[in-house]
């Protein structure tokens, strides 16, 4: 057996213990080996964390508030401002000041953002599919169902 077979063969036995029971370092788990199969691919693209989330927000959710922008992805509204300003340096997206509220922004991608955004959708689409492709359709509309269902209830939380 190479180093390889075992390194494979003592990790499939490994046991978790407690982190078993815990659903967060499951999603983490995946998370994880999706976000370093990503970032190797996207080496050199100067992709900070979040940016891509928030530009697809804003790409989904055109005239979207910054503020809007940042709860939905989860982050601070400092960090949000660091990612809207690489955007909108980058020329990926723009700030217009929103009808009615002079103090408020609403953000549109620019077709440089859509490209990129496009490219960088693509790339963790063909990712995400090595894995998913493996589940059913059925397991793959419960996972979703349920991934969605639990952040509900995050939310209803807070």
């Amino acid at each position: 057996m190479n180093d390889a077979e075992t390194a494979g063969t003592a990790r499939d036995s490994l046991q978790l213990g407690r982190l078993g029971d815990l659903v967060g370092f499951r999603l983490r788990r995946i998370q994880t080996h999706f976000g370093r199969d990503f970032g190797t691919a996207m080496v050199g693209q100067g992709l900070r964390s979040g940016m891509m989330s928030t530009l697809a927000l804003i790409s989904a959710n055109p005239g979207i508030s910054q503020s809007e922008a940042a709860k939905a992805v989860l982050l601070d509204k400092s960090a949000a401002v660091l990612i809207v300003n690489e955007l909108e340096r980058r020329g990926f997206a723009r700030r217009v000041p929103a009808e009615g509220d002079r103090r408020r922004h609403a953000l549109f991608t620019t077709p440089e953002g859509e490209a990129f955004l496009t490219m960088l959708l693509d790339h963790l689409s063909v990712i995400e599919d090595r894995v998913l492709s493996r589940l059913t359709g059925e397991e793959l509309r419960v996972l979703n169902r349920l991934l969605d269902r639990m952040y509900e209830i995050c939310l209803a939380l807070e």
